[in-house]
């Protein structure tokens, strides 16, 4: 188990990442992490990002097959 100090500046208290977690999980400065307090406990764990339909078509490689009448099926949620 990891221990940290909580120093201060200005008027928040900050604890510093461990450079293994920072890599383990791919951060930089200014990655938004998710915050859990379940009692005396905080939890850290990276933000999932949330891509664009238009980020995740253009990261589509070329010429992947389509199955057959694809575009023809019928909607059954909220796709539109």
């Amino acid at each position: 188990m990891l221990s940290a100090s909580l120093r201060r500046s200005g008027g928040s208290l900050i604890v510093t990442i461990p450079q293994s977690y920072i890599e383990q999980n791919h951060l930089e400065a200014g990655a938004k992490l998710v915050m859990e307090i379940a009692g005396a406990e905080l939890r850290l764990k990276p933000a999932r990002l949330r891509r664009s339909l238009a980020e995740l078509l253009a990261a589509t490689p070329e010429g992947l097959h389509r199955a057959e009448g694809w575009d023809e099926m019928p909607t059954v949620g909220e796709e539109w």
